[in-house]
């Protein structure tokens, strides 16, 4: 394939649509999204992506029930057992976006070993925005830097104290379900991303959506404000 993105990212959206379609719990579907995210990175290792940033947990999904809460970090818990297995024998790299605080102690411990486990790992970047926001992410970076003693920031000092500052910037940002919103995602690194929206309902999105996003990029034109 050619012109191909260095770095994808997706907004997993419409796991409880998926689910009521089928008169099923809403953890049902985070279940089966659960299935969708293993599929989309084995996808993404086989087309040469370099970069995979997921949107598994926003800043305001603790605003969701109580026991919807406790499935999902229940289950992301046992999934991160998972990718961390499956990232040591193909070679992927595991790393976390996002702020600690209000995680489980449980959840922190599995995501620092995935991060050091995988840390030499030199095929595909998998980057899981968990407990994620882009105005916090921003915030928090100016915050670093003043606490430095920073008076004139720049662009680039911000780019440099942001969550994963070795990650680059999207090159094509993907949202699943059929909405066309960034729900408060990668706000600072998508001032140059292309958009891919999907009717699709995260848990039935597989290597053949992938693939029909990657056509659609490969046909865009990217000027970056020239001619």
């Amino acid at each position: 394939m050619n012109n191909l993105p260095k770095h994808i990212a997706i907004i997993m959206d419409g796991n409880g649509r998926w689910a009521n379609n089928r008169h099923l719990p809403r953890l049902a579907g985070h279940r089966e999204g659960a299935n969708a995210v293993q599929r989309t990175i084995e996808a993404a290792q086989k087309f040469g992506i370099k970069f995979l940033t997921l949107y598994a947990f926003s800043t305001e999904n603790w605003s969701r029930p109580q026991d919807e809460i406790n499935g999902l970090m229940d289950l992301l818990s046992k999934t991160l057992d998972t990718y961390t297995a499956q990232a040591k024998k193909k070679n992927y790299r595991l790393l976390v976006s996002g702020a600690r605080d209000k995680l489980p102690p449980a959840v922190l411990g599995k995501i620092d070993k995935a991060v050091q486990i995988t840390a030499q790992n030199t095929g595909l970047t998998v980057n899981l925005a968990l407990n994620y926001g882009a105005r916090q992410e921003i915030v928090h970076a100016v915050n670093t830097l003043l606490a430095q003693g920073k008076t004139n920031i720049s662009m680039e000092d911000i780019s440099a104290h942001l969550y994963q500052p070795g990650v680059p910037d999207p090159e094509l940002i993907i949202r699943t379900s059929g909405e066309e919103r960034l729900s408060n995602f990668l706000l600072w690194q998508a001032a140059y991303s292309e958009f891919y929206f999907t009717p699709v309902l995260w848990p039935d999105f597989n290597a053949e959506e992938l693939q029909k996003a990657l056509n659609e990029y490969a046909r865009r034109t990217r000027r970056f404000g020239g001619i």
